[in-house]
């Protein structure tokens, strides 16, 4: 059975104080709609404070703002919701490997693969390819010629890593992704299309997350870039030559083209479209369903999804645009630019 933590314990592990019995022992996290006796519980946004006085938590993490609205006994620190990421983890921590080889896999004689790492059924290790300390291959999974895996990174199951890619250390890649896959490069000649080879690689720093069926495709000729800390979400598209600073998150169903430059501690929402050899500045955020055109050059909130509404409303909204004296987008917003020079 789980023999659970103390709220000293865990105050302790996320820098925190507890206000009441300090020995009190949970033994998991919940909601605090659906918690029970036993459970930890966690108050982040201000919306479910009135959920508070009814939970039947043993406990609560929640913020120094809020300590005064329950009786109950409080784990209190700055940023409840990162404090409830961290429980979690304490209560369910990542696997490890388990090491050895499956019967079924197959390493080329030349590929390297560490003593502590596992490799899963149907794998396959190809020539001169590199897999780090405690790192896991998951079933069916791929890892191409000269590829290397960092240490503790885990290919969950059925990722292919092509051939000279790079991933870096504690890095999970989940389901389906594909790591390396040819860029999009097409010349025109004679009507015909003419296969341009992509010959660079894809780059990924330390602790990066990438999703399930995401695409990150190889270099043309440089490199792909994702920078260290890097999450990334399901069903993403990242085309050749894009660079990610570090620590920014992706959102599902995005698409980022060719030679796209995204900064630091950027958040891109969900769907979104990046156009290609632009530039987003550190800390740029673009909020769900927006498609950049243009550089953005300056730390912000940016949108250019519209929310839906009623068809016949839409209708009517399409037409007073239309409406409109000037051309649209003859003024750009401060800190943006046409990404064009010198494409």
């Amino acid at each position: 059975m789980n023999p659970g933590l103390t709220l000293l314990e865990i105050a302790r592990r996320l820098g925190g104080e507890v206000a009441g019995d300090s020995q009190l022992v949970v033994r998991g996290m919940a909601t605090l709609e659906e918690a029970g006796p036993g459970d930890l519980a966690f108050l982040a946004n201000k919306r479910y404070r009135r959920q508070l006085a009814d939970t039947r938590a043993s406990a609560v993490i929640l913020s120094p703002d809020d300590r005064a609205l329950t009786t109950l006994p409080c784990v209190v620190v700055t940023n409840p919701y990162a404090g409830y990421a961290r429980v979690v983890a304490m209560f369910h921590p990542p696997r490890k490997a388990r090491a050895g080889v499956h019967p079924s896999a197959v390493i080329d004689p030349s590929a390297t693969v560490a003593a502590s790492a596992e490799v899963g059924p149907l794998a396959h290790i190809a020539a001169g390819a590199a897999v780090g300390e405690g790192a896991i291959i998951g079933a069916g999974s791929v890892v191409g010629e000269g590829a290397r895996i960092g240490d503790e990174t885990q290919l969950v199951s059925r990722v292919t890593v092509y051939e000279a890619c790079v991933i870096g250390a504690r890095c999970i890649v989940h389901a389906g992704a594909v790591i390396g896959a040819d860029g999009f490069g097409m010349a025109p000649e004679g009507g015909r299309w003419v296969k341009i080879p992509q010959v660079g690689r894809v780059v990924v720093g330390d602790d990066v997350e990438i999703g399930a069926n995401t695409a990150i495709d190889r270099g043309a000729l440089g490199d792909t870039v994702i920078g260290e800390g890097v999450k990334i979400d399901n069903l993403v598209q990242v085309a050749h030559n894009a660079r990610i600073g570090a620590h920014t998150v992706i959102a599902g169903c995005t698409a980022v083209a060719g030679s796209a430059v995204i900064g630091r501690h950027c958040m891109i929402g969900g769907a979104s479209r990046i156009l290609g050899h632009i530039t987003l500045a550190d800390g740029v955020t673009v909020t769900g369903c927006s498609f950049v055109t243009r550089s953005i050059r300056e730390a912000g909130v940016y949108s250019s999804g519209v929310p839906a509404q009623p068809h016949r409303r839409w209708m009517r909204t399409l037409a007073s645009l239309r409406r409109l004296d000037g051309a649209a987008g003859t003024t750009d917003l401060p800190g943006e630019d046409d990404g064009t020079a010198g494409h």
